[in-house]
């Protein structure tokens, strides 16, 4: 595993390192080439926005519950965890796919996890 890129051991990663996998399915991982205070920086930015639309779930505000999620999905895509791609090999983003219905399915069922 590279460095400033967790994953809990019960999330095991691809071997190429793009992908984490919950409940069978593939989740792209941020950018390995952020530095490691840019990669901190965003995250907590991520986790503050995630806080701001539960925020306003919670207290019915619609207009702020839309200005949260634009954050959310901008520190994604800051993170490399949205939009393009972050590898140069040409290879597919296979982002939310079932892990059994890409190019991984070899690899995930060595795993021996049920999806």
């Amino acid at each position: 595993m590279r460095r400033g890129q967790a994953v809990p051991a019960e999330h095991p990663v691809t071997p190429d390192g793009r992908y984490f996998v919950v409940r069978g399915r593939l989740w792209r991982r941020a950018n390995p080439a952020l530095d490691e205070a840019t990669r901190a920086r965003l995250t907590r930015e991520l986790m503050a926005a995630r806080r701001a639309k539960q925020q306003a779930m919670r207290q019915g505000d619609e207009a702020a519950r839309g200005a949260a999620r634009q954050r959310v999905d901008a520190a994604k895509h800051a993170l490399g965890e949205r939009g393009p791609v972050w590898w140069n090999d040409g290879a597919p983003d296979l982002n939310r796919r079932m892990a059994r219905n890409t190019p991984y399915a070899e690899w995930f069922s060595g795993l021996g996890l049920s999806d």
